[in-house]
């Protein structure tokens, strides 16, 4: 079925489509309320806004090409070929619709008339935001053979609307330069390449057929371009995301279907890997619902039932056997999860979350009537399928006897706290913190050294489970992993519940060599694939302790990396100095000092801005296949830095 379906407009797109519903004063005032913050992933966002404009001309059938340039001085250009935004007079204001759009909050084509049918642009608010927080802003706009021209500064009108040029013949479009005010985003207005390449060629894949450019030339001696573009839409987009897996079945699995009003379109693209873990991504009008929404409960909702129901046909399950869980049924599920929809409805102007209910029901019945259709014209798929199903059902239920026993355990053993950890006196997870110590002899310094009202020490010695190659049940009554579990009192897998948290920050604490950072990778490993709210709600962190200590005079100085040490060396002249080999080196004073007090301490936050790529990531340095780690490393040994050798 042609995508394009549900997403073919109306021809008449002009001024009077444009519909003005408030104005634009609040936006530098709240800027996080419109595009989620000022630092990194604000700044970001004001690509995105801009593209998505671009993205829904090519989403109404009008645009096929869209470049994305990065110029000298962290200026962004857009360009795409699609119909080019309106310059006639529009008639409430008064304005050219062009200088309405980027200087009127909530003035769009996406509020009624037939400018858009499907738009990811819900709020209609993404050029006017752009402008308002840029320090300028320009726009051309292709109309009947003309180039239209107008700059802004910090969203004020620099001058009017004029022609500058005669177009080319059969050029269209729109194109749209503008540089991040530092008067908003003070962090940072540099832009990351791989962070716009990772969004960029997430909307190829969401959009077949389309191209899309990426070219950074902040270095003009060293120009990176990149060019996406995906017929196999999200079939690519699967494949993609497992190029690193072992995939159960070779193809992949994928369907559509359009709503019999034909307001709204559901595409579904899965695979099965061998993998233990679920990569489940969702979009709705190509923005990525984080937080998932109705589509992703409809299709939870239709794969658990399908696959029972062929399970009990097919005798693959018997009157008596439990029916397989939701989770058994996706272990090792990779699924992308594509809608649109007319009148997409966010729970905000991020778009984490979608709330049109009709869209649950037809991804729950487009699954439900295509995917048992495909098992049962694909019996060695549907095979192999339920091998796998079957095997996660088991070890669920062996992770419940091994959970039941671990329990049963603690009873008898009159403790419900690990016998190492030594607990803060604050119940308050809003104050609290955990440290996880490598090694007896840093935990017990940690222990000294630490401010017992609001920090927790638990020393762990010993390499833990790789559980990249380990189901649920290896966990349970795994010594090294265990006691993480019951000191964090969330419990892991079914029974995961971030409600009861005990510490607010979860803090590793490792020697800066080779072993510490195995250790980290580890934990690191653990968290994400058992705990992973922990990461994506930030509670996860790395401690930062010293390489060395200089001193001087009895006076201590310490350098947390080589440039430091050397700037210090320069400043302080003959000074002695020493290399801690491990966190055991340094007495309970100096690890207060250097790594756990709060008004001295480096610290680095663990985040996760893209699921798919820290999957892979964790599947090639963690799983079983070599090669894929041995090219990482090849690739990216001239990156390492502080080798232990």
């Amino acid at each position: 079925m042609d995508i394009n379906q549900v997403t073919q407009a109306n021809e008449e797109y002009d001024a009077d489509q444009i519909q003005v519903l408030e104005g634009l004063e609040a936006v530098r005032k709240r800027p996080g309320m419109y595009i989620g913050s000022t630092g990194e992933r604000g700044l970001h966002h004001l690509v995105y806004e801009i593209v998505d404009n671009a993205v829904d001309e090519a989403l109404a059938g009008f645009c096929n090409q869209i470049d994305v340039k990065i110029e000298p001085g962290d200026i962004i250009n857009v360009t795409d070929n699609g119909r080019g935004i309106p310059v006639g007079v529009e008639h409430k204001t008064g304005l050219p619709a062009v200088t309405v759009v980027y200087t009127v909050l909530h003035a769009g084509g996406k509020f009624g008339g037939g400018g858009y049918k499907v738009s990811s642009g819900l709020h209609g608010v993404g050029a006017s935001v752009v402008n308002a927080l840029s320090e300028w802003l320009e726009v051309k706009v292709v109309h009947e053979g003309k180039v239209y021209f107008q700059r802004f500064e910090r969203g004020k009108v620099v001058n009017e609307l004029k022609i500058i040029e005669d177009a080319q013949p059969g050029q269209t479009g729109t194109n749209v330069r503008f540089q991040a005010d530092p008067e908003i985003f003070r962090d940072t207005t540099v832009y990351k390449y791989d962070i716009l390449q990772k969004r960029l060629r997430e909307q190829a894949f969401l959009n077949a057929g389309i191209n899309i450019v990426l070219a950074d030339e902040r270095d003009p001696e060293n120009i990176v371009t990149n060019r996406y573009c995906y017929e196999g839409g999200i079939s690519s987009f699967v494949e993609f995301i497992n190029k690193e897996k072992e995939p159960v079945h070779p193809d992949i699995i994928h369907f559509s279907a359009l709503a019999e009003d034909g307001n709204s379109n559901a595409e579904i693209a899965m695979q099965y890997t061998d993998s233990y873990n679920e990569m489940l991504l969702s979009f709705a009008n190509d923005v990525h619902t984080t937080d998932g929404g109705t589509h992703v409960e409809g299709f939870k909702r239709a794969l658990t039932r399908v696959m029972n129901s062929y399970a009990h046909q097919h005798n693959i399950l018997k009157d008596s056997d439990e029916n397989l869980s939701g989770e058994d049924v996706r272990e090792g599920l990779t699924v992308i999860i594509s809608v649109k929809i007319k009148d997409a409805q966010f729970e905000s102007q991020t778009k984490a979350k979608l709330g049109n209910t009709e869209v649950g029901t037809l991804v729950n019945s487009v699954v439900g009537d295509k995917l048992s259709t495909y098992l049962e014209e694909h019996p060695a798929v549907a095979k192999a399928i339920f091998e796998k199903a079957l095997a996660a059902s088991r070890a669920r239920a062996a992770a419940r006897k091994a959970r039941d026993l671990v329990r049963r355990k603690s009873v008898l053993e009159n403790a419900s706290l690990p016998g190492k950890l030594a607990d803060c006196q604050s119940r308050d997870p809003d104050e609290t913190e955990i440290y996880i110590v490598e090694g007896d002899s840093a935990g017990g310094s940690a222990k000294m050294g630490r401010d017992r009202k609001f920090q927790a020490i638990l020393p762990l010695w010993g390499k833990m489970l790789n559980v990249e190659k380990a189901r649920l049940d290896k966990v349970y009554g795994n010594e090294k992993l265990m006691p993480v579990v019951t000191a964090l009192g969330t419990g892991i897998g079914e029974e995961f519940d971030i409600s009861k948290l005990r510490y607010g920050r979860i803090i590793i604490m490792a020697d800066a060599d080779v072993d510490g950072s195995h250790i980290r990778i580890l934990l690191l490993t653990f968290f994400y694939r058992f705990m992973q709210q922990l990461v994506e709600e930030g509670h996860i962190y790395l401690a930062q302790p010293p390489l060395y200590r200089l001193t001087k005079n009895q006076q201590h100085y310490y350098a947390y990396s080589d440039e430091e040490r050397e700037k210090l060396m320069t400043e302080l002249g003959q000074t002695d100095m020493q290399r801690y080999k491990g966190l055991g080196e340094m007495d309970p004073e100096q690890l207060w000092e250097t790594t756990m007090n709060p008004e001295t301490r480096i610290m680095r936050r663990v985040t996760v801005e893209d699921a798919a790529a820290a999957d892979s990531a964790f599947t090639v340095l963690m799983g079983d296949k070599v090669e894929p780690r041995r090219q990482y490393i090849e690739e990216n040994a001239k990156y390492a830095e502080n080798l232990d050798v």
